[in-house]
Formats: C-alpha cells, structure tokens, sequence
C-alpha cells in the first residue's frame, strides 16, 4: 500500500511502513467579465467603474476644446480683421468692448490652462472641496455668496474626507492609526516641499500660497464666462455698431464683422458655461464620484485617488487627443503613483491596489495586470524592507498584495524571481522575543521603545504565508532554504508555551499569535516534504536545528485545545523521518514518542479528530521504519496490547498494523519477549484477510456496475488487505505449526480455505496497482511460510492453481514491487530479497 503526497516539490509515495503526509490545496480563480453593454450591470462598467469616469472627462474634454477652439478663432477675428481693418472705424464703445471681452477671454484661457496643473499637484481632496462644492454651498443659503468665499478663503487645508457607510473596513482603521501617529508627532522630516505648501513669493500670506491658487483660477473662469456673456449679449442686442457712411467701404462690412465676433464671444462663454454646468449636474446632483468610489470599494479614503484619477484623465483628454484619457484605469493610475517618492503618493497608491487586489470582483484582472509588470512587483518587494511607523499600512498592503500574488503559480514564479525577493520575505518575521541562542537580528520592538503599537505579527503571518505560497515550487523551497537566517525564524515561530496552548480565553493578540504558530509548522511541513536532492537537504538542515523537535514537541504536549495545529506538527515529523538522522534525533528526543503514543490512543476525541490519530499513528510507523532503537522506545511504553485492540478499529487499523509489522520486524522474539504478545492478533488478522476478500469480490462485481461510486471506500478496503497480509507474515514467524493450527480454529478459518483467499488475491491484482504495490509480495511470502512448515497446504496450493499463478507474477513483475517506499517517482528503501526470488522459491516449493 503505498501513499501520495502532494507537495510543493512533487510526489511522495510513502510504502507501507512510511505513513501518509498530504496536504489538500485548492486555488479558486475568478473569471474575468466579457464587455457586454456599458449600461448593463453585468458589462465592463461593472468590472471598470473608472470607465463612468473616463468617458465624463472625455465629454468634458469635447466641450472644452470646443470652446477654445471658438476663442481662437474669434480672438484671431479680433486681432486681424476688426482691431486690423477696423480699428479706426470702430466706435469707441465697440473697441473697449472688443479689447475687454480679449483680455476676458485671455485671463480665462490662461487661467484654464493652469488649473488642471495645480489641481494635481495638491490635496485633492482641497481642490474637490474647493470646485466641486461651490455650487452646492452657493445654493444652500439666502448668504450662498459669502458663505461660500469664507468656506473657499478661511477653510482649514487639511480636510479629512467624510467617511462613508463602510467606515469599518481596514482602509478607515488604517486612516485613524495615520492621524493617531501624527497627533503622537511620529512624522519623519521631508527634505522636498510639498506643493500645497510652497510659498510663491517671500514673505507671502494666504494669497500666494499654492494651494489656494487653484481656488482663485476656478472662479475667474466662471467671472470671465460671465462677464463674456453678458458684454457680447448687450452687443448683439443692441446692435448699435456705429453708421455706415455711403461710398465708405471701410464701414461697409463693419456691422457683420462684429456681429460675428460678438456671436463667437457668445457661442465660446455660453459652451464654457455649458460644460461647468455639466461638471456640476454629474460631479453635485448624479454624485458621479462618489458613485464610483462606491463601486470601487475604496471606501473613505477613496474620494482622494477617485479624484485625482479623473483630473489625470482630463488633463490627458485636453493635452492630447481626446480618446488619450479613455486608455487609463485605476490599476495602471495606482501603479504609476506608486512608485513616486511620496508618501502621501504611495499611500493612494497601495490603497487602490490593495483594494482591487482583495476585492472578489476585480482580484482576477487587478492580478494579471500586477503580475505581468515586472517593476510594480519588484517595487511591492522593496516595501515590505520599509519599517518606519508612517509606513506600515504601505507595508503591510504590499505583504498582503503579494501573499495574494503568489497564491498563484505562475506569479509566485516571478515574485520568487526577483533578487533579493527572499530576504525581503524574511524582514517580515521579527519575533517578539529573543531567538534563545539563535544568532539573529534584535527585534524591532526592543530596539525602539516608540514601536510598541507596530503590528508584528500580522507581519509575520503575512510573511509565513508568501513562504507557504512559495514553497509549492520545488526551486522555491530550494531558495527558501539558501536564504541566511530564514530556517531559523520559521521554526521560532513553531514556538508557543503551555500557557498559550492551554488557555481557553484568548486575547486578539495571543489568536494572531497562535494563527502564526500554525502558519509555521505549514511551511516547514512543505520544505520537509520537497523531494531529490534538495527535499534531502532541506530536511537535514531542519532538523540540524535545535529547536525543531522540542518546539513541535510542545505542540503536541499541550495543543489539545488546537487539533489542526498538533497534526500540522506530527506531519512535519513525518516528513523529516524520511532521513535516517533526523528520525534518530527525533526518537532520542525525550517524550516525543510518548506524546504520539498519547495521542494516537487517546480515546474520547470528537469524531472530526480522527485523522490526529490516524497522523500520530503513521508519524510512529514512519519512526520505527528500520530504526531499531525508535522500536525498542515505542516497546517500552508497553504498545503491543493496544496495537493489537487497535486492529478492530476502522480509521485506525491499518496505522496500527503497519506499526506492529515494523515491530516484528527491526526487533525480533529474540530480543523482546513482549512482540509474543503479537500472536493474539492473528485470529484478528485471518478474519480481516478472509472477510476483505469476500468483500472486496463482490464490491468488485458493483464497482462493475456503477464503477464512479464509493471508489474512495474501496481504496481503503483494499490497503487494509494489503497490510494485514503483510502482518499476517510477520506474526506466523512467532509461532510454531501447532500454534497456527490453534490460531486458525479460534478464527474459524480452515487451512484450505485460506489457501483459496491467497491464490484469489494473486488472481484478482495481476498487475502492480499503484496504491497497493506490495500485495503480491506478500501473499507469496505467506505463501513460502505455509508450504515450509506444512507439506499439505502445497497439495493445497498445487490444486488451487498456484503454479499457473506464479507464472503469470512472473510475467507481470514490476520494479515497483521492490521497494518499501519512494520520493516522488524514485525508489527509496529496496527490499533485501527480489519478487522474482521469492516467485523462484514458490515454484521450487511446489515442484
């Protein structure tokens, strides 16, 4: 009977006496949307808010190039034709008011060009405050006006957004621990200016500081729309443009010439007004940022990167072609902002990728995009280096973005790939006390005094499971294991003491601390599980650790409260005895075997818990595989009578034969008269032979009729024949032919009967199956034993056909038969004596 082990390095298919190691991993991917109908809410703008925002600014953008293109044209109208061929002739009225709407318009045009300009390089929640509520604020009062110049000219600068209805996520917790660290005065000096800041001249007051700059161009342009407006209606009312004198030709044409200026005047201010009035219908009445803040999800925080991303996208619609702004989104926006030297920059920045990485509905794509840009992962990489106070929500978004990343193979190929990618990994995992004789770096919190609020271990969860993502890559595990000091921290973290384990009411921090505590023992169950040559290593260098053993040990003492955790550790003990040193230094490890003894007998568990059991049962088997000294420790706590009641029960049976088959083999009668005791199983033994066979037949003929049904079941059934087949050889060495004689009436079982179920077992697996490879062998070793130490049962076997049964192994061998256990598709302990030697002494026995 062999088991499979899924890891990170590959397949491990554990014989007979290696117990099973496997983990179970599930990835659940997300399918990207199709672009359906733009108003549908199962289309793009579904998975694309910032679509509603792209297209607004395109608009926008169409009005606005639209109305300057007029200006032009009317200002070059002006300046050649009218203050060119006209300039004598017109009235003076007409030139005054020609030069004033000019220079209107000019003020307007410059006053537009710079905006956008020094709106984005300030708070954009200020600008949002500035322009977008004016005219709410205008509208709100009988005093609008003064209310709003004394909310626009006295207002604080820092304003801090309103928060939404979904407050209590992380992004508003992360806001208050950002103010709670201010108000503290944690803010490390910046050696730039920040714009909203600067001082334009020496020595200047609130007027000429940049942040109120874009207040004061935002309302000329509407006075200068205005004022255009209402001069080039009275004009074109009016129409009061002087005489026409007969024979002049230089006032013939005078009349049209400014009607048609004053109409561009007109037709430029009006389309002006048109699009502020439809910024404000979308930005004030449809709510248009804030809608699409909601849809996406980025909660209070988030009118600051929305707002920011739509000036961007405007300002590209106005510079450059129109479409330019419809080629961005708020992914690609969030990474470019990333990697400014900002702080306020990159906070906006991870927040939206953090956002869109951990929301189900644009995980998928947000990924890909990350995944496929190489210079954003090396960037999330570098930031999980950064321990100031002021950045631990950037550090801590980036472990958490990446621990997303990596979940997926290919990404966590390419995370893995960066250099210096693992070292990164480990600044996350800073223990919280001293690494006892472990050379390594002081933890942070010991070092500075002010770190005490710094969430360490989500830090370390957060790390352990990038290395968890990582280490299913059998060259990851391989870098992991290269990596200075990195061993060392993950098997710290497998520390955690009575106290802990035991207490019933734990606190939020001793539950991150346990949920650490797990994490560990789940990386180094994969490092110790990797295979070849590197899984080899590896599980040398772990156990090479002198705290390895004694934390797991602990884990298994007192973590009955924690189930998941204690199989996590006897797993991880599993896997490091597949090398002949560690399973000695685990053995010699006092009470190590005696907690997995505890542990697999300890009866009263919840049913959900049997497999802690069955794992604690596999660990001894694996220990006691070809360790003599392992055998005689397990012997000493007094096993033999358990294993053998332990035969009976279903979940545990087969463990529990495998670990007294190891028993009687690296020990032998001679040398412990307690294996004696084994005798008593065999009535347990024929009975399980026999009434497996029976069963085993006829769920055959089943399996035939509905062969997609109960295949699991039947696996199980047939290991447990297997192994008690291979016991049953074992235990007949113990006694002599009278005593089998005994044995076989107190079954109820005849000889000849026997005999039968043998040579069917040979019929019914004429080729090597892959979960039960060894069958055959041991049915002929048994086989072997009966015919040597009872001449009748060879007329039996002869009559039952076995020579005819003998020829066909022969044919059919396999090089898998000779193994007791493999590493991945390599054979790992070969038996001393061939199938095809044991087929060879059959046939002369029944010649």
């Amino acid at each position: 009977m062999d088991h499979d082990q899924e890891t990170g390095g590959g397949t491990i298919s554990l014989q007979i006496d290696k117990p099973t190691v496997a983990e179970t991993q599930s990835n659940i991917h997300g399918k990207s949307g199709s672009n359906l109908n733009p108003d549908s809410p199962s289309g793009p703008t579904a998975h694309a808010p910032e679509k509603k925002l792209t297209l607004f600014a395109l608009r926008l953008a169409m009005l606005e190039k639209a109305a300057t293109g007029l200006g032009t044209l009317g200002f070059i109208w002006a300046t050649v034709v009218l203050l060119g061929g006209f300039a004598i002739t017109l009235s003076k009225s007409d030139f005054w008011f020609i030069t004033i709407i000019l220079l209107i318009e000019g003020t307007r045009i410059f006053s537009r060009s710079h905006e956008l300009e020094w709106q984005q390089h300030q708070a954009t929640h200020v600008i949002a405050e500035a322009g977008i509520n004016s005219f709410r604020k205008i509208r709100s009062t009988s005093q609008g006006i003064i209310q709003t110049v004394k909310a626009i000219f006295f207002r604080p600068t820092n304003v801090v957004p309103k928060q939404s209805q979904h407050g209590n996520g992380h992004k508003n917790k992360s806001w208050h621990q950002e103010n709670s660290r201010r108000k503290r005065g944690k803010k490390t000096q910046n050696r730039t200016w920040e714009t909203s800041d600067v001082p334009i001249l020496h020595l200047s007051q609130w007027a000429l500081q940049s942040k109120h700059v874009s207040r004061v161009l935002y309302w000329l342009q509407l006075a200068s729309a205005t004022s255009c407006t209402v001069l080039s209606l009275m004009k074109l009312i009016e129409r009061n443009y002087g005489e026409v004198v007969k024979g002049d030709t230089d006032t013939r044409n005078r009349a049209a010439a400014l009607i048609l200026f004053y109409s561009l005047a007109l037709a430029e201010a009006l389309l002006f007004l048109l699009e502020k009035a439809y910024w404000e219908w979308k930005v004030v009445y449809c709510k248009l940022l804030e809608e699409v803040n909601e849809e996406c999800h980025l909660e209070s925080t988030g009118m600051i990167p929305i707002t920011r991303f739509f000036y961007d996208a405007y300002s590209r619609c106005l510079n450059g072609s129109i479409f330019d702004g419809l080629k961005t989104d708020m992914v690609s926006y969030a990474m470019d902002i990333l990697d400014s030297n900002l702080l306020d920059e990159q906070l906006i920045g991870i927040r939206v990728l953090h956002t869109f990485a951990m929301t189900e509905q644009f995980s998928n794509d947000t990924l890909q995009k990350i995944g496929t840009t190489s210079w954003v992962v090396e960037r999330l990489v570098e930031m999980l280096n950064w321990k100031d106070m002021e950045k631990e929500e950037i550090r801590q978004s980036a472990a958490e973005i990446l621990s997303k990343l990596a979940s997926e193979e290919q990404n966590a190929l390419r995370v893995s790939g960066i250099t210096g990618a693992m070292e990164s990994i480990s600044s996350l995992l800073h223990n919280h006390r001293t690494l006892r004789g472990v050379a390594d770096e002081i933890p942070e919190k010991i070092l500075n005094p002010d770190n005490e609020n710094y969430n360490f271990w989500t830090f370390n969860d957060f790390g352990l499971l990038i290395l968890k993502q990582l280490a299913r890559d059998h060259d990851n595990c391989g870098k992991i294991g290269n990596t200075r000091g990195l061993l060392p921290k993950i098997i710290d973290f497998t520390h955690a003491g009575e106290r802990l384990l035991k207490d019933e009411h734990l606190t939020p921090s001793q539950n991150s601390q346990i949920l650490t505590v797990e994490r560990s023992p789940q990386v180094l169950k994969m490092l110790a599980s990797t295979t070849g040559t590197t899984g080899k290593q590896l599980r040398y260098e772990i156990s090479e650790i002198v705290f390895t053993i004694s934390n797991i040990r602990d884990i298994l003492q007192y973590g009955e409260q924690h189930p998941e955790l204690q199989k996590l550790g006897i797993e991880t003990l599993t896997s490091l005895a597949m090398e002949e040193d560690a399973t000695e230094r685990i053995g010699g490890t006092g009470g190590v075997l005696k907690e997995l003894v505890n542990i697999f007998f300890k009866e009263g568990r919840p049913e959900n818990q049997d497999d802690v059991r069955i794992a604690a049962g596999e660990a001894l088997a694996m220990l006691a595989f070809e360790s003599k000294n392992n055998c005689r420790r397990i012997l000493k706590l007094n096993v033999i009578e358990k294993l053998v009641e332990a035969l009976e029960v279903p979940f545990i049976g087969i463990t529990a034969a495998r670990n007294l088959k190891n028993l009687c083999i690296y020990i032998g009668e001679d040398s412990c008269p307690q294996l004696r005791g084994v005798i008593n199983a065999t009535p347990i033994v024929l009975k399980a032979i026999m009434s497996k066979e029976k069963k085993l037949h006829e769920e055959n003929k089943l399996h035939e009729e509905n062969k997609f049904q109960e295949e699991n079941k039947l696996q199980e059934e047939k290991k447990l024949q297997e192994v008690m087949v291979g016991l049953a050889v074992n235990v007949f060495e113990f006694m002599t032919c009278e005593e089998t004689s005994i044995m076989f009436k107190r079954a109820g079982i005849q000889l000849a009967e026997f005999a039968g179920a043998l040579v069917q077992i040979l019929r019914n697996y004429q080729n090597p199956a892959i979960k039960t490879p060894r069958i055959r062998r041991f049915v002929i070793e048994l086989a072997i034993w009966m015919m040597r130490h009872k001449e009748t049962t060879v007329q039996i076997f002869k009559d039952l056909g076995m020579t005819k049964e003998m020829e066909s192994v022969t044919e059919t061998t396999f090089d898998l038969e000779n193994f007791n256990s493999f590493s991945g598709v390599v054979g790992m302990s070969r038996h001393s004596t061939t199938i095809h030697s044991l087929v060879e002494t059959a046939m002369k026995l029944l010649e």
